[in-house]
């Protein structure tokens, strides 16, 4: 029962904060692109940043309420997360020497996420594997 009150929380948390993030981040491309460069259009570009720190609380507001064993499986996959990513990143950064285009750093993100998605897919078989 606990566990689902907390996850409940989580994704009420976590879907707020990525619905702030998707407003600000269509309200600084709609009026910060045009404005002229300067100090303004700065802080409005950077303003969808405020719905990714809200992500960041949320993310650590779950950490807070979960218990130690999901504590640990949850830094096992981001660990490996990790090293999925950097081992991509810095691929494609030899690549780049070879002529390859270079990519946005946004592109990391994409990488992350699919790296963490991709490392809880192996946590899950793992245990199913070591349950069997």
């Amino acid at each position: 029962m606990h566990e689902r009150r907390v996850t409940k929380a989580y994704h009420r948390e976590l879907f707020t904060a990525l619905a702030v993030y998707a407003v600000l981040l269509c309200a600084s491309i709609a009026f910060g692109r045009p404005l002229d460069e300067g100090p303004l259009r700065t802080a409005v570009l950077l303003l969808p940043m405020a719905g990714f720190g809200l992500m960041i609380r949320a993310i650590a507001r779950h950490v807070r309420r979960i218990d130690e064993y999901q504590r640990l499986r949850m830094l096992e996959t981001l660990g490996l997360a990790f090293a999925l990513t950097g081992a991509v990143t810095f691929s494609y950064g030899f690549l780049e020497t070879a002529g390859f285009p270079r990519l946005s750093m946004f592109a990391v993100w994409i990488v992350m996420g699919a790296s963490w998605a991709l490392a809880g897919l192996i946590r899950t078989r793992m245990d199913r594997r070591l349950e069997a």
